[in-house]
């Protein structure tokens, strides 16, 4: 296992970091005996960061974490979990969600706490309850060790809050694809910066990245030095030296064995130009095959209706892009509970669109919004064939 620093602190963490989001399920439960096998295997082969939240497997996670670390395993790890941002409505439900965490995952102290998916909803909401002074307060206890924040939004967001206080550490969303999207690359930039560990979540993008179609597989075969495309986004994302830990949502223990054996040559800096070259090349090839587009320049916004037009097409065109319809219609689906839920303020799904043509106005990509919107929907959410074209 390869190890880096973490920020400014006199601690060093494994390159790879254990993601308690995605653990294999039996009858809709966390599969215990597959999950523990997985996160004690990864513990033994060096892995020292693990990653929960309140809200993961339904509320399964950190339960399911605490139990997996009684013993001489919590010892060898530092424990990291999330306040769900969204459920806080006074300053009372701080402690009140994190004294139920501290017991769900059997222990005294989070050794890195973050405010979970902040963007520019939660962050105000969390600042004026006086979030930050509650946490100064619990690490000054002892009860949290470090503070730090996940982040789902635009880059503007991103560094308002870096800049609003001295974090250890974020946790962005980064992989070869989305060196422009939320934080992207400049996020990564900025917040290395100021001293702050990064925490890559997502480098694999939610697996969309792991079978690729037949044209990029082609490119990958071109390179001199053959890696699998996992070990190709991994290794991209850790050839970054502002990245300290990339966390790897596993599912199944064949992919804990490949990621750890992965993350033993996880070294920043030792990608050529032409293999740098080449992962662009790979980046463009499956933009060439976005159906429809959309940049995500956000120009079409604010819908009336609430529609969010952009994430409705990209959903749509990674379904197409990574031939992965299921886990874009899985996506669909979540806009809808994510507000069921309190999660998002309106359900912005495409069946929502009443055809007013105003978004068109303004797109500058000559994109015909009303016409392509059901037929999202009709993939999306009534599980139709794709279709590429009007």
């Amino acid at each position: 296992m390869q190890y880096r620093k973490f920020g400014t602190l006199d601690w060093e963490v494994s390159a790879l970091g254990f993601g308690c989001m995605r653990l294999p399920t039996k009858n809709v439960a966390i599969d215990e005996k597959e999950a523990t096998q997985m996160l004690h295997y990864a513990i033994e082969h060096g892995v020292n960061y693990v990653d929960t939240a309140y809200s993961y497997h339904n509320g399964q996670s950190e339960p399911f974490v605490g139990r997996a670390l009684k013993g001489a395993y919590r010892a060898k790890v530092k424990l990291a979990t999330k306040m769900p941002s969204w459920l806080i409505n006074e300053a009372a439900d701080f402690d009140r969600y994190f004294n139920e965490q501290l017991e769900r995952l059997q222990t005294d102290i989070i050794d890195f706490y973050l405010l979970h998916t902040l963007n520019d909803r939660w962050w105000p909401k969390l600042k004026e309850l006086g979030v930050l002074d509650w946490l100064e307060k619990q690490m000054a206890n002892g009860r949290i060790g470090y503070a730090g924040f996940s982040f789902h939004d635009k880059y503007s967001v991103f560094e308002e809050i870096v800049d609003a206080y001295d974090w250890t550490f974020c946790q962005i969303q980064y992989n070869y694809m989305d060196i422009n999207n939320q934080a992207g690359l400049k996020g990564l930039k900025h917040a290395a910066s100021k001293g702050m560990a990064i925490v890559v979540m997502e480098p694999l993008l939610g697996g969309n990245l792991v079978n690729p179609p037949a044209p990029i597989q082609t490119l990958w075969n071109s390179a001199e030095t053959q890696r699998t495309p996992v070990d190709w986004a991994l290794q991209w994302v850790w050839n970054h030296p502002e990245v300290s830990v990339a966390l790897s949502g596993m599912s199944n223990f064949d992919q804990t064995v490949a990621n750890v054996e992965s993350a033993e040559r996880a070294v920043s800096g030792v990608f050529t130009e032409a293999e740098l070259r080449l992962v662009e090349q790979v980046r463009k090839k499956y933009q060439e095959l976005r159906p429809i587009p959309c940049t995500w320049c956000g120009y079409c916004l604010p819908c009336p209706q609430g529609v969010a037009i952009p994430v409705n097409f990209d959903n749509y065109n990674k379904g197409f892009m990574f031939d992965n319809p299921t886990g874009a219609r899985g996506e669909y689906s979540w806009m809808a509970e994510a507000h069921r839920l309190g999660i998002a303020p309106v359900d912005g799904r495409a069946v929502n669109c009443i055809q007013c043509g105003v978004c068109e106005e303004k797109c500058p990509q000559n994109i015909p919004v009303s016409r392509w919107m059901p037929i999202v929907h009709d993939v999306l959410g009534d599980g139709k064939p794709y279709q590429t074209a009007l």
